[in-house]
């Protein structure tokens, strides 16, 4: 499912104490609301008003409604009037949709000449939220506060961000990981417990021999190599007097494609360690599928392809990009000081500054072959690198904040594609924390995902999450991660 297959229920809270009319009154704003909101242009799924409930039986109605509904993605609660919140616990215990409590009120100003005790009666969100705040709070339920007026662009904002979450949950819960082989042998954080990923996060991680795959290499017709070529024409540079190492690169999307769709997924993982029968390592072929929506990670890292993939599908509609990516070697002359990320191949030309080109250089590892690659270089702009890390029981999130620029040298003998940023709070001390987090060397790079998103998704999938800031020293990062070891012990996690 896209991001517009999606929808997001608004159940409004009241009680029957305030008579008929304010009732009708309550419905009569909530459905404009709802409307005014999907007019707004800042949600990317619409937002569905459903109730206003007044009863246990309701909401627990509705709750399961909304848990059966695979179009249903979360839902967002408001309280118009004093909604007593006792009669929200049935339902709310049973939820397993993400919940947004918007805090919000139906006026944005208090009317001076108008106030009277009706008005008083009819909006009484200023303290109805607060109920239901406390019951929220008292049932542990994850979930998303956002407060201020529903008009306002920073809250519509602020819910659109949230619902693209709620998608990634539910875009988790569904995924399913291809391995092209196994990892790269005797790595260590590309290892991790699949079972757990798919009783926290969904995910369905398994494997298929590389030799399946030369199979689908060899049912691929010449008719279908030359529609793909074209496509490439389209989006790339291509130089003709490498044409047949293209081709083969055509081959192998193609063979992976049709496996990956054969089989639902929407992220694979591969590694030059298990090449058996293939000519080329895919570059191009890896690429140009990121750019349609997959995810990749490299040296068979599941982990990083399949966030990879759930960071594509919430930032769906986007034009900022979302890459595979890894932190390949430092610039480290003082006061001027970046990070050059990159990999052997396979970096997503979504987050390219000008046209990609394609190449063909050898790659000096996995004994193949030379492959074609895109080559070119990342944009500037605010980003996000995160990494999924198992620490033995349970997932840790690791988020940091970096700065893209552009780089600093052409290195006009590097054949890869490249992104040069500065991760805050400085390289040094970033990479210090980084370390100390047990962050990998693989991550997701985002321009369009922010950090606010992520703890918002680690929140709900229930895992430990990690931010490292311009704000965050060692010391503070330090005594942090050993509170949160403490915390998710007690926890059981």
């Amino acid at each position: 499912m896209s991001m517009h297959d999606y929808e997001f229920w608004f159940v409004v809270g009241s009680q029957f104490l305030y008579g008929e009319e304010v009732l009708e009154t309550v419905a009569a704003r909530a459905a404009e609301m709802a409307a005014a909101l999907n007019a707004s242009g800042s949600l990317p799924c619409p937002l569905i008003y459903k109730v206003t409930a007044k009863t246990c039986g309701e909401i627990t109605d509705l709750v399961r409604e909304a848990n059966h509904d695979p179009r249903c993605a979360g839902i967002v609660a408001w309280c118009h009037t004093f909604s007593p919140s006792k009669m929200w616990i049935n339902g709310l215990v049973d939820l397993r949709k993400p919940y947004c409590h918007l805090a919000t009120q139906y006026n944005r100003d208090i009317p001076n000449e108008q106030i009277d005790m009706d008005f008083m009666n009819l909006n009484q969100a200023a303290h109805g939220d607060r109920e239901h705040g406390f019951l929220g709070a008292r049932l542990r339920l994850p979930r998303k506060v956002i407060a201020g007026y529903w008009q306002d662009e920073a809250v519509q904002r602020r819910l659109g961000d949230w619902m693209r979450v709620a998608v990634g949950v539910a875009f988790s819960r569904s995924l399913k990981v291809m391995r092209f082989g196994d990892n790269m042998r005797e790595v260590a954080v590309t290892e991790g417990d699949k079972v757990e990923a798919q009783i926290k996060l969904g995910w369905q991680v398994n494997t298929w021999p590389v030799g399946q795959l030369v199979e689908a290499m060899e049912a691929v017709t010449e008719e279908q190599i030359d529609a793909l070529v074209e496509e490439y024409r389209q989006n790339y540079d291509l130089n003709p007097d490498d044409l047949e190492t293209i081709r083969y690169q055509a081959r192998e999307e193609l063979a992976m494609k049709a496996m990956l769709d054969g089989e639902g997924c929407m992220a694979f993982a591969n590694t030059f360690q298990d090449l058996y029968g293939m000519r080329q390592l895919p570059g191009l072929a890896t690429q140009h599928l990121m750019a349609q929506g997959y995810g990749y990670g490299g040296e068979g890292d599941w982990k990083v392809a399949a966030m990879t993939a759930i960071l594509k599908a919430m930032s769906e509609g986007q034009n900022g990009g979302t890459a595979f990516m890894e932190d390949y070697t430092y610039h480290l002359e003082p006061g001027n000081q970046y990070s050059l990320g990159a990999h052997m191949l396979e970096v997503c030309p979504s987050v390219a500054a000008e046209r990609p080109r394609i190449e063909v250089h050898p790659l000096g590892i996995g004994d193949r072959e030379p492959p074609a690659r895109l080559v070119f270089e990342g944009h500037e702009g605010e980003a996000i690198v995160v990494s999924l890390v198992d620490m033995g029981g349970r997932f840790r999130l690791i988020c940091q904040d970096i700065r893209c620029v552009k780089p600093i040298f052409p290195m006009p003998n590097l054949p890869v594609a490249r992104v040069m940023w500065q991760p805050l709070p400085d390289l040094t001390t970033g990479v210090e924390c980084w370390i100390t987090a047990g962050g990998a060397h693989h991550t997701v790079l985002s321009y369009d995902v922010t950090a606010e998103q992520m703890r918002d998704w680690a929140r709900m999938m229930d895992i430990e999450f990690v931010h490292i800031t311009e704000d965050t020293t060692l010391e503070n990062l330090e005594h942090d991660l050993f509170l949160s070891d403490l915390a998710w012990k007690l926890r059981g996690r």
